[in-house]
Protein backbone atom coordinates (compact mmCIF):
# COMPACT_ATOMS: atom_id res chain seq x y z
CA UNK A 1 0.00 0.00 0.00
CA UNK A 2 2.78 2.43 0.92
CA UNK A 3 4.46 1.99 -2.47
CA UNK A 4 1.20 2.63 -4.30
CA UNK A 5 0.47 5.72 -2.21
CA UNK A 6 3.95 7.05 -2.89
CA UNK A 7 3.58 6.58 -6.63
CA UNK A 8 0.15 8.23 -6.70
CA UNK A 9 1.38 11.17 -4.64
CA UNK A 10 4.34 11.75 -6.96
CA UNK A 11 2.43 11.35 -10.22
CA UNK A 12 -0.62 13.36 -9.18
CA UNK A 13 1.30 15.98 -7.17
CA UNK A 14 -1.01 15.67 -4.18
CA UNK A 15 -0.73 14.96 -0.47
CA UNK A 16 -2.23 11.58 0.28
CA UNK A 17 -3.52 10.03 3.50
CA UNK A 18 -4.49 6.38 3.90
CA UNK A 19 -5.80 4.39 6.85
CA UNK A 20 -6.62 0.81 7.87
CA UNK A 21 -10.18 -0.18 8.63
CA UNK A 22 -11.00 -1.73 12.00
CA UNK A 23 -9.70 -5.30 12.08
CA UNK A 24 -7.33 -4.78 9.14
CA UNK A 25 -3.65 -3.93 8.96
CA UNK A 26 -2.50 -2.36 12.20
CA UNK A 27 -5.99 -1.39 13.34
CA UNK A 28 -7.68 -3.16 16.22
CA UNK A 29 -11.39 -3.84 16.46
CA UNK A 30 -13.83 -5.78 14.32
CA UNK A 31 -14.66 -5.23 10.65
CA UNK A 32 -18.24 -3.99 10.29
CA UNK A 33 -20.15 -1.42 8.28
CA UNK A 34 -20.57 0.99 11.19
CA UNK A 35 -16.92 0.69 12.19
CA UNK A 36 -15.77 1.58 8.67
CA UNK A 37 -17.92 4.71 8.84
CA UNK A 38 -16.29 5.60 12.16
CA UNK A 39 -12.84 4.89 10.69
CA UNK A 40 -13.16 7.27 7.75
CA UNK A 41 -14.72 9.90 10.02
CA UNK A 42 -11.72 9.65 12.36
CA UNK A 43 -9.29 9.93 9.43
CA UNK A 44 -11.07 13.04 8.13
CA UNK A 45 -11.14 14.65 11.58
CA UNK A 46 -7.40 14.03 11.83
CA UNK A 47 -6.85 15.90 8.56
CA UNK A 48 -9.07 18.73 9.69
CA UNK A 49 -7.97 19.15 13.31
CA UNK A 50 -4.33 18.00 13.25
CA UNK A 51 -3.20 19.17 9.82
CA UNK A 52 -5.58 22.08 9.27
CA UNK A 53 -6.93 20.74 5.96
CA UNK A 54 -10.12 22.39 4.71
CA UNK A 55 -13.09 20.43 3.42
CA UNK A 56 -12.97 22.06 0.01
CA UNK A 57 -9.38 20.86 -0.47
CA UNK A 58 -10.17 17.17 0.06
CA UNK A 59 -10.75 14.56 -2.64
CA UNK A 60 -12.09 11.29 -1.24
CA UNK A 61 -11.02 8.03 -2.90
CA UNK A 62 -12.93 4.82 -2.28
CA UNK A 63 -12.17 1.44 -3.82
CA UNK A 64 -14.48 -1.58 -3.92
CA UNK A 65 -16.22 -1.86 -0.53
CA UNK A 66 -14.29 1.28 0.42
CA UNK A 67 -16.72 3.16 -1.80
CA UNK A 68 -19.28 2.69 0.98
CA UNK A 69 -17.52 4.72 3.72
CA UNK A 70 -16.39 7.24 1.10
CA UNK A 71 -19.92 8.00 -0.10
CA UNK A 72 -21.30 7.98 3.42
CA UNK A 73 -18.83 10.69 4.48
CA UNK A 74 -19.34 12.63 1.25
CA UNK A 75 -23.06 13.01 1.94
CA UNK A 76 -22.13 14.96 5.10
CA UNK A 77 -19.50 17.23 3.48
CA UNK A 78 -21.29 19.80 1.27
CA UNK A 79 -18.08 21.63 0.29
CA UNK A 80 -16.06 18.54 -0.61
CA UNK A 81 -13.81 19.04 -3.63
CA UNK A 82 -14.45 15.73 -5.41
CA UNK A 83 -14.80 11.94 -5.16
CA UNK A 84 -13.12 9.04 -6.97
CA UNK A 85 -14.99 5.71 -6.95
CA UNK A 86 -12.71 2.83 -7.97
CA UNK A 87 -14.55 -0.43 -8.79
CA UNK A 88 -17.43 0.66 -6.53
CA UNK A 89 -20.43 -1.36 -5.40
CA UNK A 90 -24.11 -0.40 -5.58
CA UNK A 91 -24.62 -2.12 -2.22
CA UNK A 92 -23.39 -5.20 -0.41
CA UNK A 93 -26.40 -7.32 -1.26
CA UNK A 94 -26.32 -6.33 -4.92
CA UNK A 95 -22.81 -7.78 -5.24
CA UNK A 96 -24.30 -11.24 -4.61
CA UNK A 97 -27.83 -10.88 -5.97
CA UNK A 98 -29.33 -8.66 -8.73
CA UNK A 99 -32.00 -7.21 -6.45
CA UNK A 100 -33.97 -4.21 -7.69
CA UNK A 101 -34.95 -2.78 -4.30
CA UNK A 102 -32.98 -1.77 -1.22
CA UNK A 103 -33.71 -3.89 1.83
CA UNK A 104 -33.27 -2.85 5.46
CA UNK A 105 -30.62 -5.51 6.07
CA UNK A 106 -28.46 -4.44 3.11
CA UNK A 107 -25.09 -2.79 3.76
CA UNK A 108 -23.22 0.07 2.07
CA UNK A 109 -26.28 1.39 0.24
CA UNK A 110 -24.30 3.49 -2.23
CA UNK A 111 -27.13 3.46 -4.73
CA UNK A 112 -29.19 5.59 -2.32
CA UNK A 113 -26.33 7.86 -1.22
CA UNK A 114 -24.59 8.89 -4.43
CA UNK A 115 -27.52 11.14 -5.54
CA UNK A 116 -27.00 13.13 -2.32
CA UNK A 117 -23.40 14.04 -3.17
CA UNK A 118 -22.94 17.55 -4.59
CA UNK A 119 -19.32 17.41 -5.77
CA UNK A 120 -17.87 16.01 -9.02
CA UNK A 121 -17.73 12.20 -9.13
CA UNK A 122 -15.23 10.17 -11.15
CA UNK A 123 -15.98 6.45 -11.57
CA UNK A 124 -13.29 3.97 -12.64
CA UNK A 125 -14.23 0.36 -13.35
CA UNK A 126 -12.86 -2.60 -15.29
CA UNK A 127 -15.07 -4.18 -17.93
CA UNK A 128 -13.92 -7.70 -16.94
CA UNK A 129 -14.37 -7.26 -13.20
CA UNK A 130 -15.20 -10.73 -11.86
CA UNK A 131 -15.96 -9.58 -8.29
CA UNK A 132 -18.05 -6.43 -8.76
CA UNK A 133 -19.68 -6.24 -12.16
CA UNK A 134 -19.00 -3.10 -14.20
CA UNK A 135 -22.73 -2.36 -14.16
CA UNK A 136 -22.31 -1.23 -10.54
CA UNK A 137 -19.94 1.55 -11.54
CA UNK A 138 -22.05 2.57 -14.53
CA UNK A 139 -25.21 2.86 -12.46
CA UNK A 140 -23.50 4.95 -9.76
CA UNK A 141 -22.15 7.26 -12.45
CA UNK A 142 -25.64 7.67 -13.93
CA UNK A 143 -27.05 8.59 -10.51
CA UNK A 144 -24.37 11.18 -9.74
CA UNK A 145 -25.35 14.86 -9.74
CA UNK A 146 -22.03 16.15 -11.10
CA UNK A 147 -20.75 13.53 -13.49
CA UNK A 148 -17.18 13.54 -14.71
CA UNK A 149 -16.11 11.52 -17.75
CA UNK A 150 -15.88 7.94 -16.39
CA UNK A 151 -13.05 5.54 -17.12
CA UNK A 152 -14.17 2.10 -18.25
CA UNK A 153 -10.96 0.08 -18.59
CA UNK A 154 -11.42 -2.61 -21.24
CA UNK A 155 -10.10 -5.92 -19.96
CA UNK A 156 -9.54 -4.59 -16.45
CA UNK A 157 -10.51 -6.77 -13.51
CA UNK A 158 -11.08 -5.99 -9.85
CA UNK A 159 -7.45 -5.80 -8.78
CA UNK A 160 -5.31 -4.55 -11.65
CA UNK A 161 -6.68 -1.18 -12.80
CA UNK A 162 -3.61 0.66 -11.42
CA UNK A 163 -1.49 -1.14 -14.04
CA UNK A 164 -3.27 0.48 -16.99
CA UNK A 165 -1.60 3.64 -18.38
CA UNK A 166 -5.02 5.26 -18.79
CA UNK A 167 -5.57 5.02 -15.03
CA UNK A 168 -2.99 7.57 -13.95
CA UNK A 169 -3.61 9.78 -17.00
CA UNK A 170 -7.33 10.04 -16.29
CA UNK A 171 -6.73 10.75 -12.61
CA UNK A 172 -4.37 13.59 -13.54
CA UNK A 173 -6.94 15.05 -15.91
CA UNK A 174 -9.64 14.83 -13.25
CA UNK A 175 -7.57 16.56 -10.57
CA UNK A 176 -6.65 19.39 -12.93
CA UNK A 177 -10.32 19.82 -13.82
CA UNK A 178 -11.57 20.05 -10.23
CA UNK A 179 -8.78 22.47 -9.35
CA UNK A 180 -10.18 24.90 -11.93
CA UNK A 181 -13.81 24.41 -11.05
CA UNK A 182 -15.65 26.07 -8.20
CA UNK A 183 -17.51 23.44 -6.23
CA UNK A 184 -21.26 24.06 -5.85
CA UNK A 185 -22.37 23.82 -2.24
CA UNK A 186 -26.12 24.34 -2.55
CA UNK A 187 -26.81 21.35 -4.81
CA UNK A 188 -29.25 23.38 -6.93
CA UNK A 189 -27.34 23.31 -10.21
CA UNK A 190 -29.10 21.90 -13.25
CA UNK A 191 -25.80 20.83 -14.78
CA UNK A 192 -25.24 17.08 -14.76
CA UNK A 193 -21.86 16.84 -16.47
CA UNK A 194 -18.50 18.37 -15.66
CA UNK A 195 -17.24 18.66 -19.23
CA UNK A 196 -14.64 21.00 -20.65
CA UNK A 197 -17.21 23.07 -22.48
CA UNK A 198 -19.45 23.48 -19.43
CA UNK A 199 -16.49 24.62 -17.35
CA UNK A 200 -15.56 27.29 -19.88
CA UNK A 201 -19.11 28.53 -20.24
CA UNK A 202 -19.57 28.81 -16.49
CA UNK A 203 -16.35 30.79 -16.20
CA UNK A 204 -17.53 33.21 -18.91
CA UNK A 205 -20.84 33.76 -17.15
CA UNK A 206 -19.22 34.75 -13.87
CA UNK A 207 -17.91 38.05 -15.29
CA UNK A 208 -21.15 39.62 -16.60
CA UNK A 209 -22.99 38.76 -13.39
CA UNK A 210 -20.98 41.24 -11.34
CA UNK A 211 -21.42 44.02 -13.90
CA UNK A 212 -25.16 43.40 -14.06
CA UNK A 213 -25.38 43.63 -10.29
CA UNK A 214 -23.58 47.00 -10.40
CA UNK A 215 -26.02 48.43 -12.94
CA UNK A 216 -29.02 47.41 -10.84
CA UNK A 217 -30.79 50.49 -9.47
CA UNK A 218 -31.55 50.70 -5.77
CA UNK A 219 -35.13 50.02 -4.93
CA UNK A 220 -37.31 51.94 -2.51
CA UNK A 221 -36.94 51.41 1.20
CA UNK A 222 -40.43 49.94 1.29
CA UNK A 223 -39.42 47.31 -1.26
CA UNK A 224 -36.29 46.59 0.75
CA UNK A 225 -38.31 46.03 3.90
CA UNK A 226 -40.65 43.76 1.99
CA UNK A 227 -37.68 41.85 0.59
CA UNK A 228 -36.24 41.52 4.09
CA UNK A 229 -39.54 40.11 5.37
CA UNK A 230 -39.65 37.67 2.46
CA UNK A 231 -36.09 36.50 3.09
CA UNK A 232 -36.92 36.05 6.78
CA UNK A 233 -39.90 33.88 5.85
CA UNK A 234 -37.68 31.86 3.56
CA UNK A 235 -35.14 31.36 6.33
CA UNK A 236 -37.89 30.18 8.65
CA UNK A 237 -39.09 27.73 6.02
CA UNK A 238 -35.55 26.51 5.38
CA UNK A 239 -35.04 26.00 9.12
CA UNK A 240 -38.19 23.91 9.27
CA UNK A 241 -37.11 21.86 6.26
CA UNK A 242 -33.69 21.29 7.84
CA UNK A 243 -35.38 20.18 11.06
CA UNK A 244 -37.58 17.80 9.11
CA UNK A 245 -34.59 16.36 7.21
CA UNK A 246 -32.65 16.01 10.47
CA UNK A 247 -35.58 14.18 12.07
CA UNK A 248 -35.85 11.95 9.02
CA UNK A 249 -32.17 11.19 9.17
CA UNK A 250 -32.36 10.42 12.87
CA UNK A 251 -35.26 8.07 12.23
CA UNK A 252 -33.15 6.28 9.65
CA UNK A 253 -30.23 6.00 12.04
CA UNK A 254 -32.35 4.74 14.96
CA UNK A 255 -32.84 1.09 14.03
CA UNK A 256 -29.82 -0.33 15.83
CA UNK A 257 -31.49 -3.70 15.88
CA UNK A 258 -31.37 -4.14 12.09
CA UNK A 259 -27.77 -2.97 12.02
CA UNK A 260 -26.74 -5.90 14.20
CA UNK A 261 -27.83 -8.21 11.42
CA UNK A 262 -25.07 -6.69 9.28
CA UNK A 263 -22.63 -9.06 10.96
CA UNK A 264 -24.27 -11.84 8.99
CA UNK A 265 -22.71 -10.30 5.90
CA UNK A 266 -19.19 -10.51 7.35
CA UNK A 267 -18.18 -13.33 5.03
CA UNK A 268 -19.52 -11.38 2.06
CA UNK A 269 -17.48 -8.32 3.04
CA UNK A 270 -14.31 -10.37 3.10
CA UNK A 271 -15.12 -12.07 -0.21
CA UNK A 272 -15.46 -8.66 -1.86
CA UNK A 273 -12.13 -7.67 -0.33
CA UNK A 274 -12.69 -4.92 2.24
CA UNK A 275 -10.32 -2.06 1.43
CA UNK A 276 -8.87 -4.26 -1.35
CA UNK A 277 -5.69 -4.81 0.62
CA UNK A 278 -5.04 -8.18 -1.03
CA UNK A 279 -5.47 -6.70 -4.51
CA UNK A 280 -2.40 -4.47 -4.49
CA UNK A 281 0.68 -6.04 -5.98
CA UNK A 282 4.29 -4.80 -5.95
CA UNK A 283 4.12 -4.28 -9.72
CA UNK A 284 1.58 -1.55 -9.16
CA UNK A 285 4.41 0.81 -8.24
CA UNK A 286 5.61 0.75 -11.84
CA UNK A 287 2.57 2.70 -13.07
Amino acid sequence: MYELFTELSLHLRVNLMGYDYSGYGQSSGKPSEQNTYADIEAAYRCLEETYGVHEEDVILYGQSVGSGPTLDLATRLPRLRAIVLHSPILSGLRVMYPVKHTYWFDIYKNIDKVPLVNCPVLVIHGTDDEVVDCSHGKRLWELSKQKYDPLWLKGGNHCNLELFPEYIKHLKKFILAVEKTQILTNGSSDSSELSESSRKSSERLDLPRSSMDQREKPRTSADQREKARTSTDRRDKSRKSVDRSEKARNSMDQPDKPRKSIDRFGDMMRSVGLCNIDCFKPSASNV
